[in-house]
């Protein structure tokens, strides 16, 4: 991608200008707020989710449950210095992102499971046993 398309034969200025905007703004964002994947799987006994968060720890995430509503959210700051031959570079860069999910009725929330491993946050959500009838033996007095 050429970040500056110059003319020196052209004398359209505002051509020229207006290019090199075009140009800034389809470049890739400079920081970073992504909206990971998500994965959400249903058996007969527990839904399944996997949230893909490369780059991030287990220390980097947060998970919360407030009634039915489970917002997954993190917010990382990283800075380096490097100084070699003279020269001093100093970078920062930020990830962000939250996502919120309602939890369908019939899930065990004090059984909600969380493991981070491989980049990917596992979620699992037991769903509450169904009543089954019972049947109640009869006997005889």
């Amino acid at each position: 991608m050429n970040l500056i398309r110059y003319n020196p034969n052209s004398l359209d200025l505002l051509d020229n200008a207006s290019r090199w905007f075009d140009d800034f703004f389809a470049m890739p964002t400079l920081g970073r707020t992504a909206v990971p994947a998500v994965d959400v799987r249903e058996t007969d006994a527990e839904y399944l989710m996997e949230v893909e968060l490369p780059g991030l720890t287990e220390k980097d995430v947060e998970v919360k449950l407030d009634n039915t509503l489970l917002t997954i959210s993190s917010n990382k700051d990283e800075k380096r210095e490097e100084k070699k031959n003279g020269y001093v570079l100093r970078e920062r860069k930020s990830a962000q992102f939250s996502r919120s999910f309602v939890l369908p009725e019939g899930v065990d929330r004090e059984k909600i499971a969380a493991e981070f491993k491989n980049g990917v946050l596992q979620l699992t959500f037991p769903k509450v046993p169904a009543a089954k009838p019972k049947t109640i033996e009869v006997k005889a007095s």
